[in-house]
Parts: structure tokens; sequence; C-alpha cells
């Protein structure tokens, strides 16, 4: 067996323990965290995956995360994914989670924001480029590279749970 993660239903309440390859070719539901990650400047973390990467290579993300394992909390995973995937030990600040149909499987998608004040030492079998954009400049870099499909969908719905004054028009 793979990645162990827990099936779940509708309600986000576990059914199963699968492997999580499993549960995307059967489209069953399970659940990710991912994490925006902010310098100090109120920039956001935005990375391209590597060419060799088995899910969506070569595109870019603004988020980083994970599959949330067997009995782990979606803060848990987050904060797991950024040591993984940043070499950093910050906490992750549960945002909001919905149902993301997502477009190799369906799943929820816990979203966490995390202030990063040190370097980051990105993992290259994770990432090959990083940069860190304002808001704007995200949403039109949205516009001119590939990014992971889910992506603009989970951008649209983390920009309409901020302030106003954060919110980002157009695009």
């Amino acid at each position: 067996m793979g990645e162990l993660v827990e099936r779940v239903d509708e309600r986000d309440e576990v059914l199963a323990v699968v492997d999580r390859g499993a549960a995307i070719r059967h489209g069953w539901l399970h659940r990710v965290a991912t994490t925006v990650c902010r310098d100090p400047d109120g920039r956001l973390l935005v990375h391209r995956r590597p060419d060799h990467a088995s899910r969506f290579p070569g595109r870019y993300n603004w988020l980083v995360g994970g599959a949330v394992g067997v009995g782990e909390s979606y803060p848990a995973a987050a904060s797991r994914e950024l040591a993984e995937e940043l070499g950093v030990h910050a906490p992750a600040r549960f945002v909001f989670k919905y149902l993301c149909h997502g477009a190799i499987s369906p799943y929820w998608l816990g979203l966490h924001e995390a202030a990063l004040n040190d370097p980051i030492t990105p993992d290259p079998s994770e990432i090959a480029w990083h940069t860190w954009l304002t808001p704007a400049e995200l949403r039109a870099a949205m516009g001119d590279k590939p990014f992971v499909p889910d992506a603009r969908d989970a951008f649209d719905r983390y920009q309409a749970s901020r302030p106003s004054s954060a919110h980002i028009q157009g695009g």
C-alpha cells in the first residue's frame, strides 16, 4: 500500500482508511491540507512544480500542501507539509474548508495561513522554483502561467474570505 488517507463522506466524516491512489482512482472523497504562505510584507509564496512531478508537472501553485494522514487534523497536516516542502516549522492557522471537486479527484480542501519570517529551503522534489508575489501580481500570473487546475477556485474563495481591504478586484 502507498500513502494511507481517510475516505470521508459529504459531511467530512470518516468512512474507512484507504490508499490515496485508490481514493483518486475511484473518486472517493478524502482530505487535503494546504497553506497560504505570507512573508513579512504580506506577499504570497508562488512556486512551480518540478517537471518530473507525478501530479501537475511544471505547473504553478500558490498553495503548499498534501494529503491529511490517518488520524491527523487539517492544521497538523498543513504544518507537517510546511516542514516537508519548505523546511520551515510554523503554525498553520485554519481559515476554512470546502468540498473541492478537483481536477483529478474530489476532496475536502482545508485551507490555512502561515506567516513565514525565516528563509525557506524548498524540497527540490516538490518545488522547482519560487518567488513572492502580491495578491494582485498573483492574480495576473494566473492569467499568464499554467497553474494547478484547482488553484484559481481556491484563490477566489480565499480572497472572498479576507477583509474587504485585502480583496483583489478583477482578473
